[in-house]
């Protein structure tokens, strides 16, 4: 009989939660690292036992914690995020522009192929990458090229907190910004392009149609249609056919359009789930 893992991270520590497929009884381990904000914890797709997970707080910073058995022992691993060059500016939220400032990691993507490659997603928003299992991360800077200077903080903060892979074509990766929008790479991640045509933000935008500024809350990938993408806007959901050149909404008859999380059933690729 499989078993099943789930993940939990809040803002008092982390918890691993086991059960067989019935799902009727759980037990339930942890709290790791009680007492620490939880940003992010994963698993490796490529091996079961390597997790990842992101903590930080306002007194000790942030953290990157490895566990290379499941969960049953961490490290702390690589923790200094350094953008490339001159990150410059972005605005910020009175309109003025204001120096890129790392805070803290959001997201952690393991590659789906090899455990020792992430991705992460960060705050203030920049997409990272460590092939050594964690030891040492690098900037992907091609994505703040993409109008950076006209990124801007949500109400969270200014955080990438979204990366969808592509299985078919490990090249291609998605990712989302609030508030900046929806962006894609076809090149692993060396140049990238804005993906947010069909989106309307005229409560939170000059320029309703912009092609960067969007406060996109998450992104979720189609399992066997990689092109189809579903998306939970600050207001609006929405779906896209082409791999996000243009999208459309699909609220349809929920009783809210605004939410944060969204996902596709993996066995039911015509169920998505959102918390409106």
């Amino acid at each position: 009989m499989s078993k099943v893992r789930v993940l939990v991270g809040t803002r008092k520590g982390a918890f691993i939660l086991t059960s067989d497929e019935k799902r009727k009884e759980w037990e339930v381990d942890g709290p790791h690292f009680a007492g620490w904000e939880m940003y992010h914890v994963v698993g490796s797709p490529a091996d079961p036992n390597r997790l990842y997970a992101s903590q930080s707080t306002g007194w000790f910073g942030q953290l990157i914690q490895r566990s290379d058995d499941g969960g049953k022992t961490w490290e702390p691993v690589g923790n200094e995020f350094a953008y490339v060059g001159n990150p410059g500016t972005h605005q910020f939220y009175d309109g003025s522009q204001h120096p890129w400032e790392f805070k803290r990691v959001w997201h952690l993507e393991p590659s789906l192929s090899d455990p020792d490659t992430v991705y992460a997603g960060v705050e203030d928003a920049a997409l990272f990458r460590t092939t050594d299992g964690g030891k040492t991360w690098q900037e992907l800077p091609g994505l703040r090229e993409v109008k950076g200077h006209l990124w801007q903080p949500g109400a969270g903060g200014m955080c990438l907190h979204t990366i969808v892979l592509d299985r078919n074509d490990p090249n291609r990766i998605f990712v989302a910004i609030s508030a900046a929008g929806a962006f894609r790479t076809e090149d692993g991640g060396k140049s990238w392009q804005p993906i947010n045509k069909g989106l309307k933000s005229g409560y939170e935008l000059p320029d309703p149609d912009a092609d960067v500024g969007h406060c996109v809350h998450s992104i979720a990938m189609h399992p066997a249609r990689p092109d189809v993408l579903f998306m939970q806007k600050h207001w609006d959901v929405m779906r896209s056919d082409n791999a996000g050149e243009m999208w459309y909404e699909v609220s349809g008859n929920l009783p809210s359009d605004f939410g944060f999380p969204i996902a596709v059933h993996a066995h039911e690729p015509d169920t998505v789930y959102v918390v409106p």
